[in-house]
């Protein structure tokens, strides 16, 4: 079915506005209580939020939706996204429900579904609840029949205690200073307290959130204050966190960035070691360098590549049987032990690694040598008719000419991103000049064609 509501991580817009605003969110539940009702047993469902200022309101008008279809709900407050994915299986959920926009800013907000396994809902579900939505009528329980509401008070413990049954039995991180960056977002009382408890000096960044400062000049799409900090504090290293903490980045001592591919490379190696690696590679994005696939070739391994958003690379997991898989940005799943990505797990994943090889971060963690890539962001004005700046036919040629020019040693992919209004431009290639050529002249080229779009939307 078509979907209009939902993106490529559940619905996602700037708050109190649509779809971002109260009525739809209490439409959104009952469409979504309605989807999923089963039968005479008592549903319930579980909702966790970010720290954002609008959580506020859309906390409550989801809750109602949902009481008034006679679901329970059970209320967790500030949470990472996969902790709502676990508690979501563990409580034996019929839905589970995360109100965060991720890493975007705090003006934006965001409501991702999960459904009783613990996974992101499929496109087609997705699109059946915008039908239900549509029709706008429901069987409506007689009064006695209406939900209640309740809060978990341990929620945080319950997902700090699974977190540390996945990190090796005996193994202790004494002896190592991080530098935690949580955003000031979900994870900010989990992530430090978790590491603290596993015997690693904690420095604390992005953790005070006010409703207004989440994502703002920190985490993990902004980890230059995170690459200071460890650098100042002569730390070993630093993790960053988006604001749901379902994604990460990691600072090594030298206050150098390494990304998602970096991090499932490493995970993949000792996976491999290990004798734990199922389904013979690892899944990706298109997103992901050449570099990480060239070398998992030389382990014997593939990567199988997705349409950009973690939902994908999970199903391609389920369907193939792999185990790892993830982001460039940060997300990785590890199906192991989650459902979905989460940025606290992988970098236990990694701290592990970290204490078993003794080895600098630095060291640890330049797995591969990465192809010259590029990617920028182009934002656009949201039309009516669906049009996009990569409609214009001097963009479709700028692409073409493009696609000719990288093709025997790179790769090209542009798209429009399916979280904000921008066209994202990634290239790469062996000669980083051909990559800073190819890639500005794709972003002029988007650049001038909305410039001639902008009065069409007025």
């Amino acid at each position: 079915m078509t979907r209009t509501l939902f993106g490529t991580d559940g619905v996602r817009g700037r708050a109190n506005d649509e779809p971002m605003s109260a009525e739809t969110a209490l439409a959104l539940a009952r469409a979504t209580a309605d989807q999923f009702r089963r039968g005479d047993h008592r549903h319930q469902v579980v909702i966790g939020k970010d720290t954002r200022l609008s959580g506020y309101m859309i906390e409550p008008a989801l809750t109602a939706g949902f009481i008034s279809m006679g679901l329970d709900v059970v209320l967790v407050g500030p949470l990472p996204t996969p902790a709502v994915a676990m508690l979501t299986r563990s409580l034996r959920c019929d839905l589970g429900v995360m109100i965060s926009a991720s890493h975007n800013a705090f003006e934006d907000n965001g409501i991702k579904l999960f459904g009783p396994d613990g996974f992101k809902l499929s496109d087609a579900t997705e699109g059946a609840i915008e039908a239900r939505i549509d029709r706008n009528h429901y069987a409506l329980p007689a009064p006695d029949r209406l939900g209640r509401a309740r809060r978990l008070d341990d929620a945080r413990g319950r997902y700090i205690e699974f977190l540390k049954a996945t990190f090796p039995r005996g193994l202790r991180l004494d002896g190592l200073k991080i530098v935690v960056d949580c955003a000031h977002g979900a994870a900010y009382k989990v992530t430090p307290t978790l590491l603290w408890e596993l015997g690693a000096e904690i420095v604390r960044i992005g953790t005070q959130p006010d409703g207004l400062n989440i994502n703002a000049g920190c985490g993990a799409t902004e980890p230059a204050a995170l690459a200071q900090a460890v650098v100042a504090e002569r730390a070993d290293l630093g993790l960053g966190l988006d604001g749901d903490a379902d994604r990460l980045v990691m600072v090594d001592e030298t206050g150098t960035v390494v990304d998602g591919d970096q991090l499932m490379a490493l995970i993949a190696t000792r996976a491999v070691r290990d004798g734990t690696l199922a389904g013979g590679g690892v899944v990706a994005t298109t997103m992901s360098n050449l570099g990480l696939e060239r070398y998992l070739h030389t382990l014997g391994l593939s990567l199988e590549r997705t349409a950009v958003g973690d939902r994908y690379v999970v199903e391609r997991m389920r369907d193939g049987g792999y185990n790892i898989g993830g982001e460039q940005s940060g997300h990785i799943v590890l199906s192991d032990f989650s459902t979905t990505g989460d940025g606290t797990l992988a970098a236990l994943q990694v701290l592990a690694s970290r204490v078993q090889e003794n080895r600098p971060t630095s060291a640890l963690t330049r797995v591969f040598d990465p192809v010259p890539q590029r990617l920028v962001s182009v934002r656009y004005r949201r039309r009516g008719d669906g049009t996009t700046p990569l409609d214009h036919p001097t963009v479709v040629e700028t692409i073409r000419t493009a696609e000719a020019a990288v093709a025997e040693a790179g790769r090209l992919v542009i798209r429009p991103s399916g979280t904000e209004p921008k066209i994202r431009i990634m290239v790469e290639h062996d000669d980083p000049a051909r990559v800073a050529a190819v890639t500005a002249a794709i972003t002029a080229a988007v650049e001038r064609a909305e410039a001639s779009l902008a009065p069409a939307a007025e």
